[in-house]
């Protein structure tokens, strides 16, 4: 069959059923859905919703019902997902992080007729704004909790008719009709619905699913942990559910590596701040280390910095299989010893870690794209000739892009959504002749990478007149492994200056060798030796810029920057209008001529 819908999958999933297609734990042992049992669920929760009313209404995206999903991934996300759309009516997933005003605002925009949440928590929330949303008639919790009405509640065994019922419906849903209005959370602004049809996100899906192909269809298990309300993870899961992929659920963001080591997945996804505190953990383990242990510890470290694609001397080949003996199979048997790629996105990768775990044989597939794009326009594949460091991979199938004049990236395909829900405005600003304004800035490397260089909001302009973008800045300087976090500042400044959050993993043992007591980070921050070594990583990067994107200042930071303290969205992008409002005295500080505490001149050395 051709699918053109989303839900199509399930018609290829009934043709080799599974015992686990969908797994999770509960109670501390993983439970297992077959085929069977998910597309039952799946049936059954349609049954309900049309018996609740909810329809395709005169087939309109502003006719059709609206369900709200606010969750941790588990099972019942996709078993909803599913159900929702087989019927016609439309998803609206949302963070379950978001604030309770957020919440409100989203779900009388799409007047949301009935809710389904995770827990006590979530339903809580929903229940404070209930009575500002005249369209929300029930609240349905996944897990069983007082007060709040359970999901199962609403399941009835199939009767006779219902499955042709069902059909009879959905066979009314075309490729063109949304299935869903995913919500950016957005780095500033209010938060955007992003309509995306069966055919923006399946066109995306089968194109992705290239990528997968070369994984043998007895190894294709995955773990899956990021927020599924995120295209990302949406999109990677249908190609999972197309591809014959069976997906574990990992428990939460604190029990991935324990998840990992029992599912032994093959391929997961992630974003880069998770590789980052990955490979921190890693160094903290190997600064442990005594002796000769740690001596080749470190030297397998350097060995897979020099990592290249498409491979080194012979004498290189000795030493990375020497070190993969040594020390690279033991990371690979920390995350389950199956791990063979993690495809990646949401924000750039280092190049130093896409070294490192690639040199480990956990290769690194960076994509890009946006929501709006269903989401991806480019990916590095596994083949070797289809990946280069320091991009975001070759276009994927059927999406076109130029270069704008001034360097914007446009997309054009049948993955770009079909609009803003209730803004035709700003939708005609950034679909402009089919062509879709990506907002970010980039170019062909060798006319076949896509590279991206910088987002066009963010790149300012000093006092003096000259543009600075920041991103290859902050992403270079990163590459030092005592640099955490850091924000390249100076929008109508006479200087370009840093905050910067220091790598505590590796900045603490540093400390330990060099006798330097610690008392805390503030206190550290203070340190003249600790200033001084900043001092010194940014002065050796900055001639690798030109002068005026040379840091002459920096601030050090003594707080780690995150989603639940707010400097970074949920899927780890900096918010830099948050950071500055947040970090205003130290940025005036930096710009108002005082010795600060914690700021430090930066002395470039001479070329």
């Amino acid at each position: 069959m051709k699918a053109t819908r989303l839900f199509d999958c399930m018609a290829l999933q009934a043709a080799t059923p599974v015992a686990g297609l969908l797994n999770a734990k509960e109670n501390g042992v993983w439970k297992l859905y077959s085929t069977e049992t998910v597309h039952r669920l799946v049936n059954e929760l349609s049954m309900a919703l049309l018996n609740l009313g909810i329809s395709a209404g005169d087939g309109t995206t502003e006719g059709r019902d609206k369900i709200a999903l606010i969750s941790n991934g588990r099972p019942e996300w996709l078993i909803t997902d599913l159900a929702v759309q087989q019927i016609g009516a439309i998803l609206v997933p949302l963070y379950p992080n978001s604030n309770a005003k957020e919440l409100e605002q989203i779900l009388n925009e799409s007047a949301v007729k009935y809710v389904f949440v995770s827990g006590t928590e979530l339903c809580d929330k929903i229940t404070e704004v209930k009575a500002n949303i005249p369209s929300l008639k029930q609240i349905y919790s996944f897990d069983r909790i007082d007060d709040c009405a359970h999901w199962l509640e609403l399941l009835k065994p199939l009767q006779a008719g219902d499955i042709e019922r069902i059909k009879t419906i959905s066979d009314t849903v075309k490729a063109d009709d949304v299935t869903t209005i995913i919500y950016t959370s957005g780095t500033t602004g209010r938060p955007k619905g992003v309509m995306l049809t069966h055919k923006n996100i399946l066109t995306n899906v089968m194109d992705s699913g290239e990528v997968l192909k070369q994984i043998p269809v007895e190894a294709r298990t995955a773990l899956s942990f990021l927020p599924l309300n995120h295209i990302f993870e949406k999109m990677c899961t249908y190609i999972y559910f197309f591809f014959g992929f069976s997906i574990s659920y990992a428990e939460s963001m604190d029990t991935i590596g324990p998840n990992l080591r029992e599912v032994k997945p093959y391929i997961f996804t992630a974003v880069p701040r998770l590789l980052e505190k990955v490979f921190e953990r890693i160094m903290d383990a190997g600064q442990k280390l005594e002796g000769m242990k740690k001596k080749i510890f470190l030297w397998s470290i350097a060995v897979a910095e020099e990592f290249e694609i498409h491979g080194k001397s012979p004498w290189y080949k000795i030493k990375l299989a020497i070190a993969d003996k040594l020390v690279y199979s033991k990371w690979r048997e920390a995350v389950g010893g199956n791990v063979k790629a993690i495809v990646v996105g949401s924000s750039a990768t280092p190049i130093k870690l896409e070294k490192i775990f690639t040199a480990a044989k956990i290769v690194i597939l960076e994509g890009y794209g946006l929501t709006e794009t269903s989401p991806v326009i480019a990916v590095n594949q596994y083949i070797p000739a289809m990946r280069k460091f320091g991009t975001v991979g070759p276009l994927l199938g059927n999406v076109q892009v130029k270069i704008a004049e001034d360097g914007e990236i446009l997309c054009k395909g049948d993955n770009v959504m079909a609009g803003y829900y209730k803004n035709p405005e700003m939708t005609a600003e950034v679909i402009q002749d089919g062509w879709f304004h990506t907002g970010d800035i980039g170019m062909l490397d060798e006319g076949k990478f896509l590279k991206i260089t910088d987002r066009k909001k963010e790149i300012f302009k000093t006092s003096g007149g000259k543009y600075v973008a920041p991103l290859p800045i902050e992403n270079k300087m990163k590459e030092n492994h005592f640099i955490e976090q850091m924000m390249v500042i100076g929008s109508e400044r006479k200087f370009v200056s840093a905050l910067i959050v220091p790598s505590y993993t590796n900045l603490l043992p540093w400390c330990k060798e060099n006798d330097i007591l610690f008392v805390g980070h503030d206190q550290l921050m203070q340190n003249p030796r600790v200033i001084a070594l900043f001092n010194g990583i940014i002065a050796g990067f900055n001639p690798e810029f030109n002068h005026v994107e040379q840091v002459k200042k920096i601030a050090l930071l003594s707080n780690e920057w995150s989603v639940e303290s707010g400097e970074l969205t949920p899927t780890g992008k900096m918010k830099r209008k948050v950071i500055m409002e947040k970090y205003q005295k130290e940025i005036d500080k930096l710009y108002s001529g005082e010795a600060g505490d914690s700021t430090c001149d930066i002395i470039t050395p001479a070329h």
